[in-house]
């Protein structure tokens, strides 16, 4: 698209970090293509042709800048229906979706044809699914030669190609150098002591107010927030077989991004582990936008984010663990639970010793089994419920679920309320308008003791009641 007068010129000439992510720019003098918070010299406008993604930018014939580095432009969050199964999907393809699976396959995830997503998602990113996951996994690639000192075989296999020669003969065929030419071009930092990379968000990012949440929230042996550090132990699910290690996230001063240290026992789910923490520490947000909507709720503190979560059902579980109890006591019995049927694994934390239980593990057990740790009957009975339903497939704890089918069927489980319903649709399903209503913080928070009328107030503030919802919470008059 071409504009002679196109207002995305003048976002590109002020680079206005409200901007990056949302296009790119293809400069035809150069053959590239930039984010529009590019430091490069500003170029001609008639020069410039402007793309929704960074795969439509290379579906065009551009290659990535070597300055601004595309593949660190902040993804987009959205919430209108007709957007969010090509969104979705391209989450799942960022998670490494395609790497071993057809479209067919995806589409089965989405609960669509493969020719309604294919449709959606053309319209959406302006190329096809599987343009667009060759392009993630080439910026993976690019990222992780630039970045660290990986052989270019592990950066072929971690990126998600099947063989180096697929992976050589793409990359030259798409950025006109070869990967180890690359490597030699930008002059690789080598780091010995683990892989670290950035992940880029929109400011402003209140990161004390989300490690607060978090460490407040830290489940022992798997998590743990201090030295303005958030660390925690990771179990991903790979072609079948789990894959164990941990993951070091600190703000990367100096930068709106987020420095990322990630265990090389991780590096075969390398895309898997990344977007699990862009979802966790909710990097997709426009805090612009949502505090344009909140209005005065928001003024005092724009960077506020709606936590995530690193697994869905690590995430019901303690939800369910929550219920008509503190937030000290929830993580008590958290704790417990990961002790009793955690999986061991090592890392350089003495903090850090088990992986949370996987659903698997908790769908064989017997109510007793939990209930001896302290967990009421009936909750023990709701998270065996839980963990069934997802090794079933009938539940479905991720952003690219349906929002409302999803919560219907958290609703009709035995003990899963409303609370419990949104408080997942908000954190595991990364859903931006859910709203809690029948919480006592959000409610003390309102002045109002009637959960309907808590829906009422919160009218206003849609589509980003999960926000308000955070900032209700740590707002004077109290926060669960």
């Amino acid at each position: 698209m071409r504009s002679d007068h196109d207002p995305r010129y003048q976002a590109l000439r002020s680079r206005d970090p409200r901007f990056d992510g949302r296009f790119f720019v293809g400069v035809s003098s150069t053959g590239t293509y930039c984010r529009p918070v590019c430091t490069a010299r500003t170029p001609r406008r008639e020069n410039c042709r402007y793309y929704p993604s960074a795969a439509a930018a290379e579906a065009a014939g551009y290659r990535p800048c070597l300055r601004c580095r595309p593949e660190l432009a902040p993804g987009n969050a959205s919430v209108d229906a007709r957007t969010r199964i090509a969104h979705s999907a391209a989450d799942l393809i960022e998670n490494g979706a395609l790497n071993d699976d057809p479209v067919e396959a995806l589409a089965g995830r989405l609960g669509v044809t493969d020719r309604h997503l294919r449709r959606v998602f053309q319209a959406e990113y302006g190329v096809s699914p599987v343009q667009y996951a060759q392009t993630q996994r080439l910026l993976l690639a690019k990222r992780l030669l630039t970045d660290t000192s990986l052989r270019v075989i592990e950066v072929a296999m971690a990126s998600g190609f099947a063989s180096l020669r697929r992976f050589n003969a793409l990359f030259r065929s798409r950025y006109r150098l070869s990967p180890t030419a690359l490597r030699k071009e930008t002059g690789a930092r080598v780091r010995p002591d683990g892989l670290e990379l950035r992940l880029c968000y929109r400011p402003p990012f209140d990161w004390d107010a989300m490690a607060a949440f978090l460490g407040e929230r830290a489940v022992a042996g798997v998590e743990d927030v201090r030295d303005g550090c958030y660390r925690r132990t990771v179990r991903v699910v790979r072609q079948g077989k789990a894959v164990r290690g941990w993951v070091v996230v600190r703000p990367d001063r100096g930068r709106a991004a987020l420095s990322v240290t990630v265990d090389s026992a991780l590096l075969k789910a390398l895309p898997q582990v990344l977007t699990r923490v862009r979802r966790l520490f909710d990097l997709s947000c426009d805090p612009i936008e949502v505090a344009r909507t909140l209005g005065r709720l928001a003024a005092s503190r724009p960077g506020l984010r709606v936590p995530g979560a690193f697994d869905g059902f690590e995430l019901a579980v303690r939800a369910v663990l929550s219920q008509q109890v503190t937030v000290k006591a929830a993580r008590t019995l958290a704790g417990r639970f990961v002790g009793a049927f955690g999986e061991r694994v090592a890392t350089p934390f003495p903090e850090l010793d088990a992986t949370f239980p996987a659903p698997e593990t908790i769908a064989g057990l017997r109510v007793a089994e939990i209930a001896e740790l302290g967990v009421v009957a009936a909750r023990a009975r709701s998270i065996i419920g839980l963990a069934r339903a997802i090794v079933s497939g009938m539940l479905r704890l991720e952003p690219a679920a349906d929002v409302e089918p999803t919560l219907a069927a958290l609703r009709a489980m035995p003990g899963v309320g409303e609370w419990t319903a949104q408080y997942i649709a908000m954190r595991a399903l990364s859903w931006p308008d859910a709203f809690p209503h029948t919480d006592l913080g959000v409610r003390k928070a309102l002045r109002t003791a009637s959960p309907a009328a808590a829906l009422e107030s919160a009218e206003a503030w849609r589509p980003w009641r999960a926000y308000a919802v955070m900032h209700l919470w740590s707002s004077r008059e109290g926060e669960r």
